[in-house]
């Protein structure tokens, strides 16, 4: 799982691995930062890029990016939608499936609460990985939050033919698939194995 905290300032990433157990590992995590003073277009060309070399090293199975919500300053909300387009753009790219998550539900995910605090939650996401100190800046506890919550929402992750199908609107065990459902998660299944990034390594 991919979670995405995005801004233009400062977009956070952070990958995990989720077991079917719900144990969740701690791939990699970081902030791609932007200048202000730098173009927009040369701003988002930076994260784009960025996302997609994640996607390249890491191969995840889901890139979950947290939804844009209202705030009073329209240019900060702009700034953040247009990040939420180009890493949906990369993740579709990559032939991955995206989801999203508003910032209260990956609260309530991580800490049993949605209006949490910044402390909370990189609290508790260092206590979920088991990490030795949290991880800094709070854009990079956000996006390893959005990844749990999704990995959570959607079940645990591991070979395709066994695996929960996973969507941002909910889930559906493999135990309880009809054959027609069983038979579309095979050649889904086999289409990713035919783009940019090969899902047989390790489902992150």
């Amino acid at each position: 799982m991919l979670g995405i905290d995005p801004g233009l300032t400062r977009c956070g990433l952070g990958c995990v691995d989720i077991d079917a157990r719900r144990q969740v590992r701690l791939v990699e995590v970081g902030v791609v930062r932007t200048p202000p003073s730098q173009s927009p277009e040369l701003r988002l060309l930076t994260i784009a890029e960025a996302i997609e070399d994640w996607i390249a090293r890491l191969g995840p199975t889901v890139v979950s990016i947290e939804r844009v919500f209202a705030q009073d300053n329209l240019r900060s909300v702009i700034s953040v939608a247009q990040v939420i387009g180009v890493a949906m753009t990369a993740g579709a790219r990559a032939g991955l499936e995206v989801a999203q998550h508003t910032p209260s539900e990956a609260k309530a995910a991580v800490t049993g609460s949605g209006i949490a605090d910044k402390a909370q939650v990189q609290a508790m996401v260092t206590r979920i990985l088991g990490l030795e100190a949290p991880p800094r800046p709070a854009d990079a506890a956000d996006a390893l939050a959005q990844a749990i919550c999704h990995g959570w929402r959607g079940g645990g992750t591991g070979a395709d033919d066994v695996a929960e199908m996973v969507s941002a609107g909910g889930a559906v065990r493999a135990s309880a698939r009809t054959p027609a459902q069983r038979q579309w998660a095979a050649a889904q299944a086999a289409a990713r194995r035919t783009g940019a990034v090969d899902p047989r390594r390790a489902r992150r």
